[in-house]
């Protein structure tokens, strides 16, 4: 009896361990009863009934990379280029990936092959060479609206590689060539016409203050030469003004000690005289001085 109990005890373990099932995270079990879609399992525990449940697709609900190879296509300008091309989708619906579509992933890569060539067909070749972003967005706009249907969501498309032919791809390397060989020039150009225009401005600084310098210095020479003059005129100034004080004083000393008014005179004239010694040639006087004047002259030739 022992015996028969372990052995039922095996079996019943033997077959209920099978149906514990635990699903991981990010995954989805599509779940079939007799054949027929009975259920999705979410992230957990669950116990499946045997024999008749099974697991139809372990389905990956993280975000999935598709690398398709090289696709020919058609410019609109009949022009035959290599594309290939990457999406980045991402499974919403375990049921409709499982049921609604048969090899998923050969669908999308002809689907993505289809509407590239649509796209493409539509452009000219410059275009389309100078235009990926908004190939890459109308990709992800038609690839998404058609597999919605498979429960598929494209996040993103990305064209890896443009290839045009071996020609067309000869021309443009000339084409940049030339065109690098011309901004260079014209680079080169700048900077020479920027370095001369430096030169032309230091040079237009150093005449501006060579110019200053000078009239600073002829500024300083006229106020030194203005300073010089006014110096020496209160020089004179003041020397006449010490002599005829000096004839002043000696006049009214002369008057103070009685001398006539004769010997005034003849001070006078001597005070005149040197007011004009070495200033010029002749001196007038008054009519009453005159007369003394000559009489001093007679004397003076008597003397000598």
């Amino acid at each position: 009896m022992f015996i028969f109990v372990t052995v039922l005890l095996v079996i019943l373990l033997a077959i209920f361990i099978p149906c514990v099932t635990i699903v991981p995270q990010a995954k989805a079990y599509v779940i079939e009863r007799l054949g027929a879609y009975q259920g999705t399992w979410d992230v957990g525990f669950h116990i499946k009934l045997p024999i008749i449940d099974r697991v139809a697709k372990r389905v990956n609900l993280k975000e999935q990379v598709a690398d398709f190879p090289p696709q020919p296509v058609i410019t609109k300008d009949n022009v035959t280029m290599s594309i290939d091309s990457v999406i980045f989708f991402q499974i919403t619906d375990p049921k409709l990936f499982v049921y609604g579509v048969d090899s998923p992933m050969l669908a999308i890569e002809n689907l993505t092959a289809t509407t590239l060539r649509n796209i493409i067909g539509d452009m000219e070749l410059d275009q389309t060479l100078t235009s990926r972003e908004t190939i890459n967005t109308k990709m992800r706009a038609e690839l998404d609206l058609a597999t919605d249907p498979w429960g598929i969501k494209v996040n993103r498309v990305e064209l890896k590689n443009i290839v045009p032919p071996a020609e067309i791809q000869n021309a443009m390397e000339r084409q940049m060539k030339a065109e690098r060989e011309r901004r260079e020039a014209v680079t080169r150009a700048e900077g020479e016409k920027r370095a001369k225009i430096l030169e032309a401005e230091g040079e237009k600084e150093s005449a501006i203050l060579r110019a200053e310098a000078d009239k600073e210095a002829a500024i300083l020479r006229a106020e030194a030469e203005r300073e010089k003059m006014i110096r020496e005129a209160e020089g004179e100034a003041q020397a006449i003004k010490t002599i005829q004080q000096a004839n002043a004083d000696g006049i009214k000393m002369l008057k103070e000690a009685g001398a006539d008014e004769a010997v005034l005179k003849l001070k006078s004239l001597e005070a005149f005289e040197k007011v004009a010694d070495g200033q010029a040639t002749t001196i007038l006087l008054p009519a009453e001085l005159q007369g003394i004047a000559s009489i001093a002259a007679a004397l003076k030739e008597t003397g000598k």
